[in-house]
C-alpha cells in the first residue's frame, strides 16, 4: 500500500532536522530560524520557485510550535472557504491557547477580494498567515496585505542539497530500500531537476517504477534521458520565469554575448513561449540597445518578426536565431533611447511650451497676419541643405537631448552635427 504513494509524499520531512535546502533562512541568526525557536511566529509570505519546501516547511512550523493548522488550495478556494476558516479560527481560539495557521499554496491566485477577505483576520490576529508563492508577491498580492506580512525568500536547491534528498530516499525509504541501486551518473538526474526537490524524487520514482523488491537498477544519464524523453523544460509562460528568462535573453543581447542569447533563446522556445513575443522583444532591443550604431539590426528585426509570423514553428526557430545573433554581435548605442527619454523628462518640467512662430503652419490669413510661419527658412534652399535657425522653444534654446554614443556610425553623426550646430558643443 505505501509503494501506491507517491516518492516525494514518502519522503516528505517531518522536522527541520530532515529538511533540506534554504540554510540562508533557517541558519543560525535568521529571522525566520529564531522566529521557529521561540515560536513567536507572524504572518509571512515563502516565495520560491517549485519543488524547495515551500509547504512542506509550514508543516513543520505549525507542528514545532504546536499550532493548529488549517489549509487552503487558492486554485480550489475562493471567500466562502477563507470566511469558514476564519470562523473555525476564532472558535478554536475558546479552546486552544496559541493562535492556528492558516496556510494558502499558490497565494498568487487569490483575486483581490479573496485577498482582501483575508486581510481583516490578519490584522485582528485571528490566525497566523503563511502565504505560498511562485510569483513575485509585489505583483500579485495586494499591498496592504503583502505589507502586514514579512517576505521570505526561497531559493532553488544546489546540487548537494539534490544529493542530499537522494541518498536519503536511496537509503531510507522503506521501497527504495530494499532495492540494489547503483546511481553511476548523476548529471541528467541533476539536470532534470533543475533544483525541484520534487521532481527529482518523481523521476526517482519513475525509474524505479516496475521494480521488484531485491531487483537492481544502474542509473546512468542514458537511462534518465530515454525515460524522460518527453519531457519539457521548467518554464512558465505566465509566470514570473516568462519575465525572468526573457530579460536573460535582452540582457545576453545587450551584453554582446550571442552565447547566452541562443540559450536563453532555446529555453523559451523549449517552454513553449510565442514565437512573436521573442521576436517583438528583439525589434524593441534592436532600436533600444543597437539603435544608430547600427541601423540595420532593426530592419532585421521587423523582417524576423514578419519571417516569424508567416512560416510559424518549427522553422521559425532559424530566423529568431540569426536575429538574436545578429543582435548580440552588432555595435551597441542607446542614444536613440536615452534622448526620446531626455526630452519627456523635459516636457514633463516644462510642460505646454509654445511652438516659435517661424516653426507654425500658416493655412489662413489671419494667421499669415499673425506672423505664423514668417521668417522660416526653408533648409533646401541653402547650401548643403542647410541652415542655422532655432527649433526649439526659446527657454530650451541650445538644450541636448541627443548625445552620439561610441560607435563608428555616430562618430560619423557627432562630426557632422558639430559642422552644423555650434550651440549644442558636439
Amino acid at each position: 500500500m505505501e509503494r501506491r504513494i507517491p516518492l516525494p509524499e514518502r519522503m516528505r520531512p517531518r522536522s527541520l532536522e530532515e529538511y533540506v535546502g534554504q540554510e540562508h533562512l533557517l541558519g543560525s541568526g535568521s529571522l525566520l530560524g529564531s522566529m521557529i525557536a521561540t515560536g513567536n511566529i507572524s504572518s509571512f509570505i515563502l516565495w520560491g520557485p517549485p519543488g524547495v519546501g515551500k509547504t512542506t516547511l509550514a508543516r513543520i512550523i505549525a507542528n514545532k510550535t504546536e499550532r493548529p493548522f488549517y489549509t487552503l488550495s487558492a486554485v480550489s478556494s475562493g471567500v466562502k472557504e477563507v470566511r469558514e476558516v476564519i470562523q473555525k479560527s476564532k472558535e478554536s481560539g475558546l479552546f486552544v491557547p496559541k493562535t492556528p495557521i492558516l496556510f494558502i499554496d499558490e497565494i498568487h491566485r487569490f483575486n483581490k477580494a479573496q485577498q482582501d477577505a483575508l486581510l481583516g483576520a490578519v490584522e485582528e490576529g485571528t490566525f497566523i498567515l503563511i502565504g505560498a508563492t511562485t510569483e513575485n508577491p509585489s505583483f500579485e498580492v495586494i499591498s496592504p496585505l503583502l505589507s502586514r506580512c514579512q517576505v521570505f525568500v526561497l531559493k532553488e536547491l544546489s546540487a548537494e542539497n539534490l544529493e542530499s534528498l537522494l541518498q536519503r530516499a536511496l537509503t531510507q525509504d522503506s521501497f527504495l530500500k530494499e532495492l540494489h541501486i547503483e546511481v553511476k551518473e548523476r548529471d541528467a538526474l541533476l539536470g532534470y531537476a533543475g533544483g525541484d526537490g520534487r521532481k527529482l524524487l518523481n523521476i526517482l520514482d519513475t525509474l524505479t517504477a516496475d521494480l521488484s523488491p531485491t531487483q537492481s537498477l544502474v542509473i546512468t544519464n542514458q537511462l534518465v534521458k530515454s525515460k524522460l524523453k518527453d519531457n519539457t523544460a521548467l518554464y512558465d509562460k505566465n509566470g514570473e520565469q516568462h519575465y525572468d528568462i526573457i530579460s536573460a535573453f535582452i540582457k545576453s543581447i545587450r551584453g554582446s554575448d550571442p552565447n547566452g542569447a541562443v540559450y536563453w533563446l532555446a529555453r523559451m522556445i523549449k517552454g513553449g513561449e510565442d514565437p512573436l513575443f521573442i521576436a517583438r522583444r528583439m525589434v524593441i532591443s534592436a532600436a533600444e540597445d543597437i539603435g544608430l550604431a547600427n541601423p540595420n539590426a532593426l530592419l532585421l528585426a521587423e523582417a524576423c518578426f514578419e519571417a516569424v509570423h508567416k512560416i510559424g514553428m518549427p522553422e521559425g526557430r532559424i530566423p529568431l536565431s540569426e536575429t538574436a545573433i545578429y543582435l548580440a554581435t552588432s555595435a551597441k548605442s542607446n542614444s536613440a533611447y536615452m534622448a526620446i527619454d531626455e526630452a519627456l523628462a523635459a516636457v514633463e518640467e516644462s510642460h505646454d511650451l509654445s511652438v516659435p512662430l517661424h516653426l507654425r503652419n500658416a493655412p489662413t490669413k489671419l494667421m499669415k497676419q499673425l506672423g505664423y510661419g514668417k521668417e522660416y527658412k526653408y533648409a533646401h534652399s541653402f547650401e548643403g541643405n542647410f541652415v542655422d535657425q532655432e527649433y526649439l522653444p526659446d527657454s530650451l534654446s541650445g538644450k541636448t537631448f541627443y548625445q552620439p554614443g561610441n560607435n563608428a556610425k555616430e562618430a560619423q553623426i557627432r562630426q557632422n552635427l558639430a559642422k552644423k550646430w555650434k550651440k549644442y558643443n558636439y
